[in-house]
């Protein structure tokens, strides 16, 4: 077994060597691939985004939006200070941060890739989403470095048993001790996608079919898929971790950006504690269904009848 899959499988982050050691940023530049029906889903990642999933193809079409260094297939995580929670001022975010734009590099750094076959495993010590001068919409960073001491492992396998449309994505985010938090959000992973892929569903347990959703903007409980108006193309996502305790009602989110010609997908968790957030590992199952809006149907049924409590 390769070494870094090894670590990131069988011990937390914290015990991995790559945390403590002094060396230049790995490669972020790697392919995965496997077949799905009629084609290969094809993730592809770069070191201009540390290592997070700047391109996922199936049959031809692309489904990623990758245009700065925010809409990515990535993970991110939220932390209130221990204040009044506000979205954006102390976001570690895994490709880096607002201010790298459309750039070549990241604030991001990339510790550790291997990309074999059909699995894709990473290391990742995120940026703050903010430099520390920096404001979001009025609201100034608490973050003072523009590199967070938040960590970031993942492992991406494409296809799951006899499910060749799931993507398994398994997510670690480490949570440094002492910066006093009593809430987290984890953003365990998030699709932005071209503005094509704009009729919006939720999977329907009880039925074991999609229907349609609204805009929103913002979450519900359902799994959601996002895909182009004739279902020849849908990605959406499923959690068998879901729901968060406290956050039944929440979970799986949708956005429409029509300015910003975007629309995005993602599945959050939350963790709140009064007495503080501990520090420490915090691990996340989901799986990415690409495909078909038929083929993401079907297939978010065999998730649900797997894991249904």
């Amino acid at each position: 077994m390769n070494r870094i899959i090894f670590l990131l499988v069988a011990l937390p982050i914290a015990a991995c060597p790559a945390l403590t050691q002094d060396r230049p940023a790995a490669s972020g530049d790697a392919t995965v691939r496997a077949k799905a029906g009629p084609s290969e889903v094809v993730v592809t990642t770069t070191s201009r985004l540390a290592g997070a999933i700047h391109s996922l193809t199936w049959n031809g079409k692309e489904f990623v939006n990758s245009a700065d260094h925010g809409r990515q297939i990535q993970s991110a995580s939220n932390f209130d200070c221990g204040q009044t929670f506000v979205p954006e001022v102390f976001n570690p975010t895994e490709a880096g941060s607002v201010a790298d734009g459309a750039g070549p590099t990241s604030t991001s750094r990339l510790l550790e890739l291997s990309a074999r076959g059909n699995q894709l495993v990473t290391l990742n010590r995120m940026a703050f989403w903010l430099k520390p001068d920096q404001k979001s919409f009025g609201n100034p960073a608490r973050n003072t470095v523009p590199l967070s001491d938040h960590y970031l492992a993942k492992r991406v396998t494409i296809g799951y048993k006899d499910l060749p449309h799931a993507i398994e994505y398994r997510v670690t985010f480490l949570v440094p001790k002492g910066e006093g938090h009593t809430y987290a959000q984890f953003e365990a992973v998030t699709g932005y996608m071209p503005p094509e892929f704009g009729t919006f569903h939720r999977f329907d347990a009880a039925a074991g079919k999609l229907k349609p959703l609204t805009d929103g903007p913002g979450e519900q409980p359902d799994p959601v898929v996002l895909a182009t108006d004739d279902g020849k193309y849908a990605m959406g996502v499923y959690s068998p971790d879901q729901p968060s305790k406290g956050f039944e009602r929440a979970g799986y989110g949708r956005f429409r950006f029509a300015k910003e010609k975007v629309v995005k997908w993602n599945c959050v968790f939350r963790v709140r504690d009064p007495k503080g957030v501990a520090g420490g590992d915090y691990a996340f199952r989901c799986f990415v269904v690409v495909g078909t809006l038929a083929d993401c149907e079907a297939t978010l049924a065999a998730l649900h009848a797997e894991f249904r409590k």
